[in-house]
């Protein structure tokens, strides 16, 4: 090594003194071509991601250890733009009460600097976290609700034990449309209820190969979900045929991440179909996330019709062979429709 240093040196001093060419030049630029390519090999095998996000399917640099956490967000037009949305790696919208929907934001990849407004726990809310084996987060709870949490069904925190000392009110909107928590404040409520929160790899979805097309279907540009009757529950997803993701408005106005400023974006859009059955006279649901039904995936710029079931607690989309659909890996965002008026008369699409 250190003579072919020094051969090496005295060739380069040979050309700056007498400005000829020497027989063995071809050979240094050789090596030198070679030592690069080395290089950038190393390079590529350092910059390679070896894990991947277990949610999204998106690769990382780090394992991610980080156990699931599960938000109540709310989605009243009074509540808008939300934060902490853009951090989701699921979010799933469902009715709360009448035609309002809510939020449920499962947080694993990444935990925002300020989550909210939370809002109030149902009994189908718990479920899900459950199905996640996540930390549920809430603000308030349904009479079945909180019965649950009580018996601990689920880890939790909840704004009415800890308003205050975890739940921070924002004097910019008025209760309970101001209600928010911090990622420090989960951390710190999950020591203060002695929950783990390490990830016990209960979650398990499919994904597409970075080679896989994933293109199957009826080619739609747009999709359009109805609430009820308000315009203020119209959603809408338009598809950019550039960037490959989905754009989200909400009664016309795009729906922004009050942290960031920015647009959310999409890869995966589903809608499952389920029974839904008012228990009071408030107009509180209860949904059956058990028995599967009828659903619509959106990726890509296709739609295709697919069945759900319920994968491990979890609602999950399925080929009619059983297997769990494959998401294009990015962020998804999962509609609970009630199968009465149902999919069809919900959910519109544009070609």
């Amino acid at each position: 090594m250190f003579k072919s240093r020094k051969l090496l040196m005295a060739m380069a001093f040979s050309a700056l003194v007498i400005g000829g060419c020497s027989k063995d030049t071809p050979k240094v630029k050789e090596e030198d071509e070679t030592v690069a390519q080395e290089e950038t090999v190393v390079d590529d095998q350092v910059q390679q991601p070896a894990f991947v996000a277990p949610l999204t399917g998106e690769a990382v640099q780090e394992e991610i250890t980080q156990r699931p956490i599960i938000v109540t967000i709310n989605n009243h037009p009074a509540a808008r733009p939300q934060s902490g949305l853009a951090a989701a790696d699921i979010i799933y919208e469902m009715l709360a009460e009448g035609n309002v929907t809510r939020f449920l934001a499962v947080y694993q990849s990444e935990l925002p600097e300020n989550i909210g407004p939370v809002r109030s726990a149902r009994s189908y809310f718990i479920d899900m976290a459950k199905g996640f084996d996540a930390f549920y987060v809430a603000h308030g709870y349904s009479p079945e609700a909180k019965t649950m949490l009580d018996n601990r069904v689920v880890d939790n925190i909840n704004g009415m034990a800890y308003d205050g000392i975890l739940f921070k009110r924002s004097s910019e909107r008025v209760a309970p449309h101001n209600s928010y928590i911090t990622s420090e404040k989960i951390i710190k409520g999950a020591e203060m209820v002695g929950a783990s929160m390490n990830y016990s790899e209960k979650v398990l979805q499919a994904f597409y190969e970075p080679d896989e097309r994933g293109k199957i279907g009826i080619e739609t540009s747009q999709v359009d979900i109805y609430y009820g009757n308000n315009e203020d529950f119209h959603n809408s997803y338009v598809y950019d045929h550039q960037s490959n993701h989905y754009e989200r408005q909400s009664a016309g106005v795009d729906t922004k991440d009050m942290l960031t400023g920015e647009a959310l974006s999409l890869e995966n859009v589903l809608f499952f179909e389920m029974d839904h059955q008012i228990v009071d006279d408030i107009g509180r649901q209860t949904i059956d996330l058990t028995s599967g039904g009828n659903a619509y995936v959106f990726q890509n710029g296709y739609l295709r019709e697919v069945k759900w079931a319920n994968v491990n607690g979890i609602p999950t989309a399925v080929e009619q062979s059983g297997e769990p659909v494959k998401l294009v890996p990015g962020k998804s965002w999962v509609h609970f429709v009630p199968s009465s008026p149902g999919l069809q008369a919900m959910v519109k699409t544009q070609p």
